[in-house]
């Protein structure tokens, strides 16, 4: 399916203008800002300058002074506190921090994270059981708790006071605890709603931290903010691009020793750590400890004191996502057939896929692919014990979440936001909440939800790409959902020198228009070779991406997708 390069909305000329002159930005730029909600010098001005003195106080959510004092009493008094957290890049990092800074401040701390496989997702009685026989009294659940009602009741019951750090929607029954960290739990008034889990775990020793007059303590600690933010996908707009862009200066100037072993062995340079970096080369391997295997060892990577040792673990977790990506491929491609029947012999508009021997630990990455082949939501399921897991997964703008609220009948467990999600459900229930899921999506889904587009940011001529100009668009970093690259579009583009084939099917040509050459590449964009060999004249939607060739850093248009004049 072609994709659709959508322009987005006209933004106000005036304020455009304004932003120009008074910023001395280039005009793509600043339509770009405007596009983006930043329509005022001021507010300019904060994006572009953001420190920490843009972050909130952490008192101002709501369960925040209860979790300090408690956790305070804990530390003053010897007990045990035991952290539970999941087993993605999000529940392994904020462990790591959590774990790392209660024994700072002088605590005692033991970490926990459930088996994929025979646990799932969330908190568990066993880890309830395992807390107390170690003598714990304070219970922090990291990236899970928002909605494990049972095992909270069963902790409170056995005398552990649990605080949860959780950025998931509850659901209406909020659970007993001792305090509840959640900016989205009704009627917490804190300002900023879009934490990934670590990021609420941060505001959690922040507020630690200034409680003891020693709030330099916790800023040591968004090196992990830093990466689960980027993993975990969430907007990196507001406090959170402010923690990221720090915690990204950490990881470029000083990395902790477990994050040191993690960067030597993918070949990631101190310097050049960034969110694309983080998402594409170092989140796979602190995933794939969880996906195949026990996900402790990332946190026992991330909290490592030795960077030599960091990084022998880091290597047999690369192994592993080698491993992983075979099964993920295999899966794919029995998933495939199974799609198309659905799609084509059932005319369904949405995806419910189950094979009971599928690997749990790769469900989620291949709903997104075929998310990414289809256009259609996708709930990809295994078994485990007679039930089936998995996760969903969505589209432009359709609600996931929302859609498995309409099936919570029939559904044991559910849990997410919009575009990504986690259920399980009984294997004699899954043809009945494939067709309630579907009449739903039939409901719901749009004709525009199911069009693959590129939103563009401005046009530009490849001439205007100056050095000004250049170092300007650095300053929108660090990159991210809701504040991705800016895709740029530029037209009367010819090809100087030719255009070849390179890798697998990856377009490489030198783009010329007006005079200017400049490099560019277009990823798995080699069945359009012909778009740009013949000569005419052809419009590109592009990144504009800093690359590293043998030690040189070059200036290089990432072409995004390209189509001839007239078309």
């Amino acid at each position: 399916m072609d994709n659709l390069w959508v322009f987005k909305k006209d933004a106000d000329e005036s304020t455009i203008y304004k932003l120009e002159k008074e910023l001395k930005i280039h005009t793509s730029l600043a339509t770009v800002l405007v596009n983006r909600g930043i329509n005022s010098v001021t507010k300019a001005k904060e994006f572009f300058e953001s420190d920490a003195s843009g972050m909130h106080d952490p008192f101002l959510m709501d369960g925040m002074k209860e979790a300090v004092d408690r956790i305070l009493k804990a530390v003053a008094n010897d007990e045990l506190v035991w952290i539970h957290g999941d087993y993605d890049v999000d529940g392994t990092s904020s462990t790591s921090l959590m774990y790392l800074f209660i024994r700072e401040i002088g605590g005692r701390s033991e970490y926990y994270i459930p088996d994929r496989f025979l646990e799932g997702y969330g908190l568990s009685i066993y880890s309830m059981n395992r807390a107390k026989d170690l003598g714990a009294s304070v219970l922090i659940s990291v990236d899970v708790g928002i909605t494990s009602l049972e095992p909270l009741k069963y902790a409170q019951s056995i005398g552990l006071d649990a605080i949860i750090c959780d950025h998931h929607e509850p659901t209406e029954e909020l659970p007993e605890a001792y305090a509840i960290l959640d900016p989205l739990k009704p009627g917490d008034k804190y300002p900023f709603k879009h934490f990934a889990a670590t990021g609420v775990a941060f505001k959690l020793i922040q507020a630690i931290a200034q409680k003891l007059n020693k709030p330099e303590l916790a800023m040591k600690y968004l090196d992990f903010v830093a990466i689960a933010s980027a993993a975990d996908m969430v907007p990196l707009i507001g406090e959170n691009r402010i923690l990221t862009k720090l915690g990204l200066e950490l990881l470029n100037t000083n990395p902790r020793a477990g994050i040191k072993g993690l960067l030597d062995c993918t070949g990631i340079k101190v310097g050049q750590v960034n969110t694309s970096n983080i998402v594409f080369n170092l989140a796979p391997l602190i995933n794939a400890a969880g996906r195949l295997g026990d996900a402790k060892r990332s946190v026992k990577m991330m909290i490592q004191q030795d960077s030599i040792e960091a990084f022998r673990i880091a290597q047999k977790l690369e192994r592993e996502n080698i491993r992983r990506r075979a099964i993920d491929e295999q899966t794919f491609e029995e998933a495939i057939p199974m799609a198309e029947k659905q799609i084509e012999e059932e005319g369904n508009r949405s995806l419910v896929l189950h094979a009971p021997h599928w690997h749990a630990g790769v469900i989620g990455i291949v709903a997104s692919r075929l998310v990414e082949r289809y256009h259609l939501p996708t709930v990809l399921l295994t078994s485990i014990d007679n039930m089936a897991k998995g996760s969903a997964r969505s589209t432009n703008n359709f609600d996931v979440h929302a859609a498995l609220k309409g099936c919570d009948h029939l559904l044991d467990e559910y849990g997410g936001h919009k575009y990504a999600a986690g259920l399980s459900l009984s294997e004699l229930k899954v043809d009945e909440f494939r067709k309630l899921f579907n009449s739903i999506t039939n409901e719901k889904l749009s004709k525009e939800m199911t069009q693959p587009e590129i939103q563009i940011d401005a046009e530009l001529k490849l001439n205007e790409l100056s050095p000004i100009f250049l170092s300007t668009l650095q300053k929108f970093a660090p990159f991210g959902y809701d504040n991705q690259k800016p895709f740029f579009y530029s037209k009367g583009v010819t090809t100087a020198n030719g255009v070849k084939i390179v890798g697998s099917n990856h377009l490489k040509f030198r783009a010329y228009q007006s005079h200017f050459v400049i490099d560019a590449i277009g990823y798995n964009l080699g069945h359009k070779i012909d778009i740009c060999s013949t000569g005419k004249p052809f419009s590109i939607v592009y990144n504009i991406e800093e690359s590293n060739y043998n030690g040189h850093n070059m200036i290089q248009l990432r072409i995004k997708d390209l189509r001839l004049e007239n078309d």
